[in-house]
């Protein structure tokens, strides 16, 4: 049976390509990242907590210690880009849109044949169908050997370098806070500070929801704790909230948190990064006149939605 097995082995041979070619530019650091990221997603389930834990140490220490670096004279000359671009027009878009047309078919089509494809993943499994697909496509159209395909991808890794990996480190940090009580740790002191009353309740849900958000840099790693905290013994249990517009709206309040922060570096510090711009929070700055009327129309939609 196909199931995410397949899918980490993908992923573990794109990174490991990577770190084979920062190896070849004599980018030590770069390589080491990449290549401890492929050992994890080729051996994870072998080498245990222990080893997966300090596998984790070892991505933290490489990004910390600021051991990652860019490759210098890879990128394609500007010149060269916008005539690429002008001959080929749309076809670069068409061909983008290839993974999310495929991996919307597979995770219905993949779903009526189960002895084949694990249904869970079906979503993941398109996904990483629709890539090299993508990739196919690409390099038949472009006529591009498959070296350039890798080497360009290692470009871009090398520029995002460790915050390509900040939403999967992120959510994982939201899983162990779950796990150790924070939440309740958390609800007994929100309990303790507001007053007794609904809006209280629904105005520290949604505040909570972005701040922690900000912290964190992931509403889904915020969402356990605040529903933990909040959510569940306030507004649902004493309250009688409606789960499903508590839950929902909770996490577009949420991702307004993430609109403020540095921490969701791969929505607010890449795009900065790859478009140069002399400002690395510059994006941070144009989303706060966006996130904070959001967040103040979405915890009012709670109050009004959630108990009627």
């Amino acid at each position: 049976m196909i199931g995410l097995p397949w899918v980490y082995a993908l992923a573990g041979a794109f990174f490991a390509a990577y770190a084979l070619i920062a190896l070849q530019g004599r980018r030590f650091g770069n390589a080491a990242f990449w290549g401890l990221l492929a050992l994890s997603m080729w051996a994870g389930d072998r080498i245990g907590d222990l080893g997966n834990g300090l596998l984790a140490l070892a991505l933290v220490a490489l990004a910390g210690l600021g051991l990652m670096r860019r490759g210098q004279g890879e990128e394609v000359p500007s010149s060269e880009r916008q005539t690429r671009a002008a001959r080929h027009g749309n076809i670069l878009f068409a061909i983008a849109l290839v993974i999310p047309v495929t991996a919307l078919a597979g995770t219905f089509l993949f779903k009526q044949f189960p002895a084949l494809f694990e249904a869970k993943q079906a979503t993941l499994l398109s996904l990483a169908l629709g890539v090299l697909i993508a990739l196919g496509i690409g390099l038949a159209r472009l006529r591009a050997a498959p070296a350039v395909s890798l080497r360009q991808g290692a470009r871009l890794m090398d520029s995002v370098g460790w915050a390509a990996i900040l939403p999967q480190m992120l959510a994982s940090l939201g899983a162990v806070f779950a796990l150790a009580g924070v939440g309740d740790a958390v609800g007994t002191l929100i309990q303790a500070a507001i007053p007794d009353s609904l809006f209280g309740a629904v105005l520290a849900y949604g505040l909570g929801m972005a701040l922690f958000t900000i912290v964190m840099g992931n509403a889904f790693a915020a969402f356990p704790v605040m529903v933990a905290a909040i959510g569940v013994p306030l507004l649902i249990r004493r309250y009688g909230g409606d789960p499903a517009v508590v839950c929902a709206i909770g996490m577009l309040a949420g991702f307004c948190g993430t609109l403020l922060t540095p921490m969701a570096a791969n929505f607010n510090l890449v795009p900065a990064a790859l478009l140069e711009l002399k400002d690395e929070y510059g994006v941070i700055r144009r989303q706060v006149g966006t996130a904070l009327p959001l967040l103040t129309v979405n915890i009012m939609l709670i109050y009004w939605l959630a108990f009627p």
